[in-house]
């Protein structure tokens, strides 16, 4: 009797001790293409901290951005709705800053983490909201303990900015923000190794500061690194050092929780908030920034919205590649399986912790979704992980390409296979919520 109380006793100490939530970190960068990371193909650019990250990860090469700019990007991530369903679903800019602002019904993974009893911190670029919105949308209205960096994706073209806002006060800056925003995320880690923590670390870089005039065009950069004696334009040059320079911020991250002894129990993301840009003027021929794909940023072809993922958890993620389809929008759901939390109903997410732990039992999307509201609207769904249908005009006939023997999508094979461009278009009819902020613009006759 006695030998059958001490193993109820004991027994019942194992169970009340909860199992430690992994911390998580989302390292996205702003404009980086599918092809620009060694570990994806890349050539001329040195990026050995992120190919060391992938050699013992998890490279997945097959996930999608939540569109094809930031964003609606930025939304998709947050909120774990596709951007038919997402509050934000374009760049709005000045001219309706609301439209560009979650609201306070809007929940975010940062929202689902900190009720789980996360601390949480945004550094880098936010782009969901601004001082002209009011109260709604700032980082820390939507589960962010703390914020520092941009507001205003427009602000965050320049990498020199005379300020940048720490929670809702603007604070000067003279240096170069994403070296600010390195040091910021390991003081973060740091001051919260000791309980569980989700970093949402968003650079700027390799974006450009458009419109900006001299020698580097708008690869603004401190110093052109190992390029400096290269035989090349100034933009191709500062180009490089970019990613080279962002490559050295996650070298830095990873061994501080190395030092730390955080790695086994870190869940590491790196990505891309969508495809490449050609903003620098840069020349994209010298680096084939979209891989094996076609188009770049604003585009709906893959080479828009294709995106590197990398999956690092040493001792729980097994390093190799996987051809999963997924998105952003995946990652509500991945939290909070994580964290053991609940996510809010009604979302377009499907946790990736079956494909991240190789446990079995993964589901997928039928469909994924999304579109793009500058000139003529355009919609695009992948139908079964194969099937792309673009509608480039309202109204219009889709095309349709075969991802599995045409990853270049350059031949439409719509006429070929009238079911499958049935289901997509029926899809396509349902798939968005209306929204006053982002109607559908009729194309002209």
């Amino acid at each position: 009797m006695k030998f059958l109380l001490l193993v109820f006793a004991f027994s019942s100490i194992v169970h009340s001790q909860e199992v430690p939530k992994p911390n998580i970190i989302w390292i996205m960068a702003d404009d980086l293409g599918y092809g620009e990371l060694g570990c994806y193909g890349q050539k001329v650019i040195r990026t050995p901290n992120i190919d060391r990250m992938a050699e013992g990860g998890l490279r997945f090469t097959h996930f999608y951005s939540g569109a094809t700019v930031c964003a609606p990007s930025r939304s998709v991530l947050m909120t774990g709705q596709h951007q038919g369903h997402t509050r934000v679903r374009g760049n709005a800019g000045k001219a309706n800053p609301l439209a560009q602002a979650l609201r306070a019904e809007d929940t975010t993974v940062a929202d689902v983490l900190k009720k789980s009893g996360y601390a949480t911190a945004l550094i880098g670029k936010w782009g969901l909201g601004d001082e002209g919105a009011a109260d709604v949308g700032l980082p820390r209205k939507h589960g962010f303990d703390q914020f520092f960096g941009y507001l205003n994706q427009v602000h965050a073209h320049d990498h020199y900015p005379d300020y940048l806002w720490r929670d809702e006060e603007k604070v000067p800056n003279k240096e170069y923000a994403d070296d600010r925003f390195a040091d910021e995320a390991i003081r973060f880690i740091n001051e919260r190794k000791d309980k569980p923590f989700f970093l949402y670390w968003s650079m700027v870089v390799p974006h450009a500061h458009n419109g900006l005039k001299g020698p580097l065009g708008g690869a603004e950069v401190p110093d052109l690194g190992p390029y400096a004696d290269k035989d090349w334009p100034g933009p191709d040059k500062g180009h490089a050092a970019m990613i080279t320079r962002l490559d050295s911020y996650v070298g830095r991250l990873l061994d501080e929780l190395k030092k730390l002894r955080l790695t086994e129990n870190t869940l590491v993301i790196f990505t891309s908030d969508n495809g490449p840009h050609d903003e620098s003027g840069h020349d994209l021929t010298r680096f084939s920034p979209s891989g094996p794909f076609t188009g770049i940023k604003r585009s709906l072809t893959d080479g828009g919205i294709r995106v590197p993922f990398i999956a690092s958890w040493p001792g729980k993620i097994k390093a190799g590649e996987s051809g999963h389809v997924a998105y952003f929008g995946d990652f509500m759901a991945t939290a909070a399986d994580l964290a053991k939390a609940g996510a809010p109903q009604g979302l377009d997410s499907i946790s990736l912790v079956p494909t991240l732990l190789a446990g079995g039992g993964q589901k997928s999307h039928e469909f994924l979704y999304w579109e793009f509201h500058e000139g003529t609207f355009r919609q695009a769904a992948l139908y079964q992980g194969r099937w792309k249908g673009i509608r480039r005009n309202p109204g219009k006939p889709i095309v349709l390409f075969d991802q599995e023997n045409d990853a270049a999508e350059q031949t439409d094979v719509a006429s070929q296979h009238a079911d499958i461009v049935e289901k997509i278009e029926v899809y396509l009819e349902t798939a968005r919520s209306d929204s006053p902020d982002w109607p559908v613009k009729k194309s002209k006759p």
